[in-house]
């Protein structure tokens, strides 16, 4: 099974993402390739691949990606073989992607299962963008415009939750995903 995790920079997608990984078994996630720098506490490799715009076009040219999409300034791609060998050893896969690249993979993989996390207002979404201090501050505006858009797409996705509590967030995404083995096995 494919599950798809998407939302606005500063939602709590990626913790939701980490927490999710310890408390299931019998999943693992999609590592996605980048051109952008690490931000502090990231781990190439566990977060994400982090590669030369050459060499993501080189892999781009040569089909490697299910899916990837340009995103202030810099590619992000989401490769085929972590699928491969996730079927091979009968492991779901969770991929954190954003909304263009969701609809990519549902194209592809129809059958994946959608979620899409929603902060509880725009205002604490600021805040936690501004928290965060990775970005500038015209840079904070430009994630929450684009925010503003991805928000928008929320109606296309199997499931919604917001992120008010991060516990409840966890729990709630974690029930999506064995409730949906089960009805995938009957």
């Amino acid at each position: 099974m494919v599950v798809i995790i998407s939302a606005p920079s500063g939602s709590g997608k990626t913790t939701i993402v980490n927490e999710v990984l310890k408390s299931i078994k019998g999943i693992t996630r999609s590592v996605s390739w980048t051109t952008r720098d690490p931000r502090k506490g990231e781990k190439p490799g566990k977060d994400y691949i982090f590669v030369s715009k050459k060499e993501f076009e080189e892999k781009v040219k040569n089909g490697n990606f299910l899916e990837y999409e340009e995103n202030f300034g810099n590619y992000y791609g989401t490769p085929k073989m972590q699928f491969k060998e996730a079927e091979s050893n009968g492991i779901d896969i969770i991929l954190s992607i954003d909304v263009k690249g969701a609809r990519k993979v549902k194209a592809v993989l129809p059958e994946s299962v959608s979620i899409f996390i929603l902060p509880p207002s725009e205002q604490v979404l600021e805040e936690r963008l501004k928290k965060r201090n990775t970005d500038e501050e015209k840079d904070v505006l430009i994630r929450l415009r684009e925010s503003k858009i991805e928000m928008k797409s929320a109606n296309e996705y199997d499931y919604l939750i917001i992120n008010d509590n991060l516990e409840e967030a966890v729990e709630k995404v974690s029930l999506i995903i064995e409730t949906e083995r089960k009805r995938r096995v009957h």
